[in-house]
């Protein structure tokens, strides 16, 4: 018989974590440890040693791509999957680009989640098969590192909408007022900033501000 995989869930929503948790129960697979957050996964992953992270991408705090950057290295022999409700092409390549080997989205089924996970194990890319032809070709075509190439990395990752809003915040102006001139909701506001963060990698808003009135000054 084939080793048990040894899987980890990083996630902070016990009942998401509860229910991969049942997803996943199988002969040849189990789930070694929880955590709900990237800190807490740093410090207990490098014991655990699992054979599968599987990482949400919005933690609070530090976000799951940044600790897939910091994780991976201490895990050479671990492999890492996205499992998450983002469907940002975005973030898709930012996964691809630090390493992970997969990239699920939280509405698969059990049964589909179970074989991606088991596939991983033989060398199987955990994705979908259009957005794993979508994300190849975009890495084909250079799309990954446009952003890099342009010296204002993640900004050419923001949706119209997320860099209008980027623009209103280096402008000065709270999220209340940006609600109130793009007729939006404040916490719909408040989504975006926080999507705007994790794709710049910005520690907070006025990092991103920084980032966006570098580039205003240069083009």
């Amino acid at each position: 018989m084939r080793p048990v995989l040894r899987v980890m869930l990083i996630d902070d929503h016990g009942f998401v974590r509860s229910a991969i948790r049942q997803a996943l129960t199988a002969p040849d697979i189990e789930v070694v440890g929880e955590a709900p957050s990237a800190e807490e996964a740093l410090r207990s992953a490098p014991e655990l040693r699992p054979d599968v992270l599987l990482i949400d991408i919005d933690l609070p705090g530090m976000s799951g791509l940044r600790l897939l950057r910091e994780l991976r290295p201490r895990l050479p022999d671990a492999k890492f999957v996205m499992l998450t409700v983002s469907t940002s092409q975005a973030d898709v390549l930012e996964a691809v680009r630090l390493g992970a080997v997969g990239y699920l989205t939280k509405d698969l089924d059990s049964d589909a989640l179970l074989r991606s996970i088991r596939g991983v194990r033989d060398g199987d890319l955990a994705m979908p098969r259009k957005l794993a032809g979508r994300t190849i070709r975009d890495l084909v075509d250079g799309v990954g590192t446009r952003a890099m190439d342009h010296g204002t990395p993640g900004l050419d990752a923001l949706s119209p909408r997320e860099d209008e809003i980027l623009r209103l915040l280096a402008d000065g102006m709270t999220d209340r007022e940006i609600g109130e001139s793009l007729t939006i909701s404040t916490r719909t506001v408040e989504t975006h900033v926080s999507n705007i963060l994790r794709k710049l990698d910005a520690r907070n808003r006025a990092e991103a501000a920084r980032r966006y009135l570098e580039r205003r000054t240069t083009t």
